[in-house]
């Protein structure tokens, strides 16, 4: 297993299929929604499924355990089930999808390989819903979540961007999860260094304290150092109004010891982890992936476009590329970007 600079190992890989997307998410850093017609062939700008193989068992030389494919929305691709059944069995397969293909896709890619699949939802109300997405499929996104769960992918992690726009959803999000078996949550930290907007972004530790003060258990997990809090179902049902205004406003409590409570024994249990890696450097320290862009070329960390590498066409090529990629992976991505007088600029010194 290859070894960067500051002693991270590389023990999973993050393969966007394509940019393209049949939503137009207000936070999303894409531009523009491309061929959104269904489920076809690669496009002239995107890879092929044998070259996606390819680059697969290079990393698989290397002892990279684990590929998540993405997008833009990796269903849109008809050979994606192709591409799952060719990946070398020693790597664990999932994806990040919106959802709305799971429906007609969710068994025959359980069938191909596919182990477990994160669902975008940034709400659980179908105007907000379309309100942040564009979109009107939120009745879709809610079949395909019920299409994963019966192929067996369970279980099933629905992707929730915390800003502006999605705070105040955050409790009915904790409870619906907490009510459902086989669904987790995950609060991803609106990233302004991607996204723009910066006046979108909260304070995320306000949602962190609020879940502190809500949950019955919290766990650590070393991955990321990412927390874990454990809510019994009903623990925001009466409270969702309050918690709403804690999340999406200034405050929010104290938070508490980690198992403080454990009232409410036999109720349904629901996991939520925040995603918070801007100026995160913990998050960062325990990075393991490195990406491959729809239009291979590599690079060592999602929120940095200057270093993107070819991947090239040979294994000899992909080898000596991924090596490259790497050994020049940086530390921390949170200070990529800086606010100064005129706005959020490129920081220099970061990239020095």
């Amino acid at each position: 297993m290859l070894e960067d600079g500051f002693g991270r190992e590389v023990s999973g890989v993050r393969v966007s299929l394509t940019d393209r997307c049949n939503f137009d998410c207000v936070y999303c850093h894409n531009e523009g929604l491309g061929d959104v017609r269904g489920p076809m062939e690669p496009t002239d700008d995107e890879l092929t499924a044998d070259e996606v193989v390819r680059f697969l068992e290079v990393a698989s030389e290397f002892d990279v355990e684990a590929v998540k494919f993405t997008g833009g929305e990796p269903l849109l691709r008809a050979d994606l089930e192709e591409i799952v059944r060719r990946t070398p069995e020693s790597m664990a397969v999932s994806l990040t999808t919106n959802g709305t293909m799971l429906p007609d896709r969710a068994a025959d890619l359980a069938g191909a390989g596919v182990e477990r699949v994160n669902v975008s939802q940034d709400a659980i109300d179908p105007d907000a819903f379309a309100e942040v997405t564009n979109s009107g499929a939120y009745d879709r996104v809610i079949d395909g979540v019920e299409a994963a769960l019966e192929a067996g992918l369970a279980p099933v992690k629905l992707n929730m961007v915390v800003f502006e726009a999605t705070a105040g959803y955050v409790p009915e999000m904790v409870e619906h999860v907490a009510a459902n078996d086989g669904l987790q949550l995950q609060l991803i930290e609106y990233m302004p260094e991607i996204a723009g907007h910066p006046e979108w972004a909260i304070d995320i530790e306000r949602v962190h304290d609020w879940l502190a003060e809500t949950a019955h258990r919290i766990e650590h997990r070393e991955m990321h150092g990412r927390r874990r809090y454990f809510l019994r179902e009903g623990a925001t049902a009466d409270n969702v109004t309050a918690g709403a205004e804690a999340v999406a406003a200034d405050g929010g409590g104290a938070a508490v010891a980690a198992g403080a409570s454990d009232d409410g024994a036999g109720l349904g249990e629901g996991m939520v982890e925040i995603v918070d890696p801007v100026e995160n450097e913990e998050f960062c320290a325990n990075c393991h992936r490195v990406r491959l862009t729809h239009d291979g070329k590599l690079k060592g960390c999602l929120n940095r476009h200057d270093d993107l590498r070819p991947m090239g066409d040979t294994k000899a090529e992909i080898r000596a590329t991924f090596r490259e990629t790497v050994a020049n992976r940086v530390p921390y991505y949170g200070e990529y970007m800086v606010e100064a007088d005129d706005g959020w600029v490129v920081n220099d010194a970061y990239l020095d």
